[in-house]
């Protein structure tokens, strides 16, 4: 694996959720490059970071996913401070609430305190779906329909590229437009700014329900980390204690486009068009 530059971006702390790691889905690539891109002093794993259902129902484990897991073991040894907070995804691991593997601590929660002094519950979120909850063998079916959305939605964009067209998310357009699913975004939301809020702390940062957010809700900061299977984004904490979501495929894109004006700057003027002196 390449080594870290300097040119790493430095965050105080870095929140990453929904990895999916161990299905087909998981954009492991991209999210490899982003943790070469951003350094943290402190990082939160906000569950469903390997997928335990999935792999129960087949081994699918590439190198990809395993690079992502020694980069984020190697941040580790470099000083890095890890805390996985399980999701409902990768329950298993709620049988070691409070022991330290290998410098990464297991809590079920956590208050972080940012640097401004705001204190966050962070927690992943899937206690407060109630159909996780109460009735686990229609979330188990649901998974099941996702990741055919997924199936889907990969053929698609692989003849969007082909056409020249950015990437589209079925899934995520769906999300936005079928009623239910907007009506359980919004509760999900409130159920956790109110859990915040019993707790004492200022807001929450959570994830669950891959839909990446940055907002108020009645006095309370509302963050979702989102994802790493279509959105691939992520909540990070700047030095003033400044919370951001990052989305990182437009983070390229920018980039890729400052690079294409930086070369356009620098080729030589045609002939008849040269300045005079």
């Amino acid at each position: 694996m390449a080594e870290d530059t300097e040119k790493a971006i430095r965050v105080r702390t870095l929140f990453l959720s929904d990895m999916h790691l161990g299905t087909k889905g998981c954009q492991a690539g991209l999210l490899l490059e982003f943790l070469k891109d951003y350094d943290a002093d402190e990082i939160y794993l906000v569950g469903d970071i390997v997928d335990g259902w999935q792999l129960r129902s087949g081994w699918y484990w590439p190198q990809a996913h395993n690079d992502v897991v020694q980069k984020l073991l190697r941040k580790v040894r470099k000083g890095s401070t890890l805390i996985y907070v399980p999701g409902n995804h990768d329950e298993f691991l709620r049988d070691y609430i409070g022991t330290t593997f290998g410098g990464i601590e297991i809590a079920e929660s956590r208050i972080h305190e940012a640097a401004d002094g705001r204190r966050y519950l962070v927690i992943h979120g899937d206690q407060f779906d109630m159909v996780v909850r109460h009735a686990k063998w229609l979330a188990y079916l649901g998974d099941g329909a996702y990741t055919l959305a997924l199936v889907i939605n990969t053929g698609l964009n692989k003849v969007r590229r082909r056409l020249g067209l950015a990437y589209w998310s079925l899934s995520a357009w769906a999300k936005l437009k079928v009623k239910n699913a907007v009506n359980f975004i919004g509760k999900f939301e409130e159920f956790l700014a109110a859990e915040a809020r019993r707790v004492g702390a200022d807001g929450v940062i959570c994830g669950h329900i891959h839909h990446a957010a940055n907002r108020e809700i009645e006095g309370l900061r509302y963050l979702n980390t989102g994802d790493w299977v279509e959105s691939c984004t992520a909540v990070v904490e700047h030095y003033d204690g400044t919370m951001e979501v990052l989305h990182y495929p437009s983070i390229l894109r920018a980039r890729e486009a400052g690079r294409a004006e930086v070369a356009r700057l620098a080729e030589p003027a045609p002939a008849g068009r040269r300045a005079v002196a």
